[in-house]
């Protein structure tokens, strides 16, 4: 049995959780951000006054 399909690259490993914690808090911060400020759903309003001359 080879010993070499079994190696795992601990450093790598480690940088995908971290990434997955980051990612993770990321989205509580914008659930959180969303309840907080809730954006306008629909159409937007983009009314512009006639420019006077």
């Amino acid at each position: 049995m080879n010993n070499d399909d079994k190696l795992i690259d601990f450093s790598a490993e480690r940088g995908k959780r971290i990434h997955d914690l980051h990612d993770k808090k990321l989205e509580e911060m914008r659930q959180a951000f969303e309840q907080a400020l809730p954006l306008p759903k629909g159409k937007k309003q983009a009314k512009h006054k006639a420019k006077k001359r």
